[in-house]
C-alpha cells in the first residue's frame, strides 16, 4: 500500500505534483516552458498508463504543437492567463473537435465532434490545452469507477491491488492523482466528481447547475447533469472555474449565472460560519475511521471560530437518492433507448439495466417526479439555517475492483446534493487507517460555490495536500 505523503507547494522543474496555479507560474515567469512540461507529462503517461489505464486516448502530436505554439505566444508577452501552457486531461463525454466522444461505450459511433464543448473551448482560450482524453464509466451511469467494456482505470493509492478508481469521472482523477496532468474536467450528475476525488486524495467540485455550461457534453439525465473540475488544490479548482463559468447562450440553463471571482476568498477565515452535521441515523453506513477523520475535521473548524449546528433534512437522504435515481432512469432512458434496447447491443449489462429502468416511467409518473423535486427543494430550502453542510464524501475507503457489487450503492451522501440543486466540493480531510485517502464533502445552496471553496481551502490548509508515495 502506498503510503501518503504532502506537498511542500514549492515548484520545481518538472514537478508532477506541483499544482496547476505553481506550474503556470513558473511558464510564465520562463522557469519552465510549456513544451518541457507537455514532454514530462507525456512521458510520465507513458511510463504509468499501461498500469493506471486513466487515458482512453493520448494527444502526443498535438500537445507537443499547442505547447511550443504557447511558448512562443509568452515569448512574444502574450500570454493568455494563470493556465497558459498548463497541459489538462479531458472526460471522454466531453466533445472536442476532431475527435469522437465515446461517453465509456463501443456502442456509440465513432464520429469525430465538429467543435469542442463550450467548456473545453474556454480552457483553450485561456491557454490551457487537453493532454488527452479519459476514461468514464459508460455513459456516465455509475459511482465505483468500473467500465467493462472499455477498461477500469486503476486507484495509484495501491498499486498491488485493483481498487475502484471512484465514477463515473474515473480516468480524469486517477491522471490527477498520479501526477499524469495538473487537472481535468469532469461531469456529476450524482457524485461522478466528488466519488472519485475522495477515493483518490484530490479536490473535487460539482458544481451549481446553471453555473457551467453543458453545450458540448454527452447528457445522462440534464435534470442533474453538471460540469465541474478535478484538481490538486482548491486554488486550481478556483483558476478553472474562473475560466469556464459563465453564461452560453446555447445552454438556457445557463442565463442566470452570476460572475463570481472563485478565487478571491480562499484565504478567508472560517470563522463565524455556521456549518452544519447530520445526526448519527444518517451516518451509521461511515466506516469508523472515516467517522474519526470527520468529526477530527469539525472539531477543527470549530476550533477555527465555526459555529457546529446538526441539521436534520425534512426527508431522509436514501428517500432523496431513490427518487433522485428515478429521474436519471427515466432521462436516460429517453435519450438513449435506441442504443440500449437490442439485446445484442453491447452495453455492459448493469448499465444497461440502470438506463432500461424508465422504459415503465410514463410521462405522467415523470412529471410527477419532476413535481416531486420542485417541492422537494423548497421544503429543503425553507429548512435551511446554515451555511454550509458536512458530510464525509464517502463512507468507505477505494474497495477492490473484484469486490465491486454493481447494485449496492457507492455513498448516501451523493446524489442528494444534484436531486436537490445544490452545489459541493470534495476535499480530502486525511489517510484512513487502510492507508487510503477519505475526503470531506462541503455542501452550499445554489451558487454559492465560492463559499464552498473558502471552506475547502481552509480543510486544505489544516490537513495539507496528499499523493501516493509509490508514483
Amino acid at each position: 500500500m502506498a503510503a501518503p505523503t504532502t506537498h511542500s507547494h514549492q515548484l520545481h522543474l518538472l514537478d508532477y505534483w506541483a499544482s496547476a496555479e505553481e506550474t503556470g507560474k513558473g511558464i510564465s515567469a520562463g522557469t519552465v516552458s510549456a513544451s518541457e512540461i507537455a514532454r514530462a507529462c507525456l512521458d510520465r503517461i507513458s511510463q504509468l498508463d499501461s498500469k493506471l489505464n486513466a487515458f482512453i486516448d493520448v494527444f502526443q502530436g498535438e500537445t507537443l504543437l499547442a505547447a511550443e505554439r504557447l511558448d512562443d505566444e509568452r515569448v512574444a508577452g502574450q500570454p493568455r492567463g494563470p493556465l497558459h501552457g498548463v497541459p489538462i486531461a479531458i472526460k471522454d463525454l466531453f466533445d472536442l473537435a476532431g475527435h469522437p466522444t465515446r461517453a465509456g461505450s463501443r456502442a456509440l459511433p465513432l464520429v469525430p465532434a465538429p467543435r469542442s464543448a463550450t467548456a473545453v473551448q474556454r480552457l483553450l482560450d485561456a491557454g490551457a490545452y487537453p493532454i488527452g482524453k479519459t476514461h468514464t464509466v459508460e455513459f456516465a451511469f455509475g459511482g465505483w469507477g468500473t467500465n467493462a467494456t472499455m477498461g477500469t482505470p486503476w486507484n495509484p493509492w495501491d498499486l498491488r491491488t485493483h481498487r475502484v478508481p471512484g465514477g463515473s469521472s474515473s480516468g480524469s482523477a486517477v491522471a490527477v492523482a498520479a501526477g499524469m496532468a495538473y487537472a481535468a474536467l469532469g461531469s456529476d450528475t450524482g457524485g461522478s466528481i466528488r466519488t472519485p476525488a475522495s477515493h483518490c486524495g484530490i479536490v473535487g467540485v460539482k458544481t451549481s447547475l446553471g453555473l457551467i455550461s453543458r453545450t458540448g457534453v454527452f447528457p445522462l439525465c440534464p435534470t442533474h447533469d453538471t460540469v465541474g473540475m478535478l484538481a490538486r488544490s482548491v486554488s486550481d479548482a478556483a483558476l478553472m472555474l474562473n475560466v469556464i463559468a459563465g453564461q452560453d447562450e446555447a445552454d438556457e440553463a445557463t442565463r442566470d449565472a452570476p460572475h463570481i471571482d472563485f478565487a478571491a476568498d480562499l484565504a478567508t477565515s472560517v470563522d463565524g460560519l455556521k456549518l452544519a452535521v447530520l445526526p448519527d441515523p444518517e451516518m451509521t453506513a461511515v466506516r469508523p475511521d472515516i467517522r474519526a477523520l470527520f468529526d477530527q475535521t469539525v472539531r477543527q473548524m470549530h476550533d477555527a471560530g465555526a459555529r457546529i449546528t446538526q441539521f436534520t433534512p425534512p426527508q431522509d437522504l436514501m428517500s432523496y437518492l431513490t427518487a433522485g435515481g428515478r429521474i436519471m432512469s427515466a432521462e436516460s432512458y429517453a435519450s438513449l433507448h435506441e442504443l440500449v434496447t437490442p439485446e445484442d447491443c453491447g452495453v455492459d449489462p448493469a448499465i444497461r439495466q440502470r438506463i432500461l429502468a424508465g422504459r415503465d416511467i410514463s410521462d405522467v409518473e415523470y412529471r410527477e417526479m419532476l413535481e416531486s423535486r420542485l417541492k422537494a427543494k423548497k421544503t429543503f430550502g425553507a429548512a435551511v439555517t446554515f451555511d454550509a453542510l458536512l458530510t464525509p464524501t464517502c463512507t468507505d475507503t477505494a474497495i477492490p475492483v473484484s469486490e465491486v457489487d454493481e447494485a449496492a450503492i457507492v455513498t448516501p451522501f451523493g446524489r442528494f446534493v444534484n436531486y436537490l440543486d445544490l452545489a459541493a466540493v470534495s476535499v480530502p480531510m486525511g489517510i484512513a487507517q487502510d492507508g487510503l485517502p477519505a475526503g470531506l464533502q462541503i455542501v452550499v445552496p445554489k451558487f454559492d460555490d465560492s463559499l464552498a471553496l473558502r471552506i475547502a481551502a481552509h480543510v486544505e490548509a489544516l490537513v495539507g495536500r496528499f499523493r501516493p508515495l509509490g508514483l
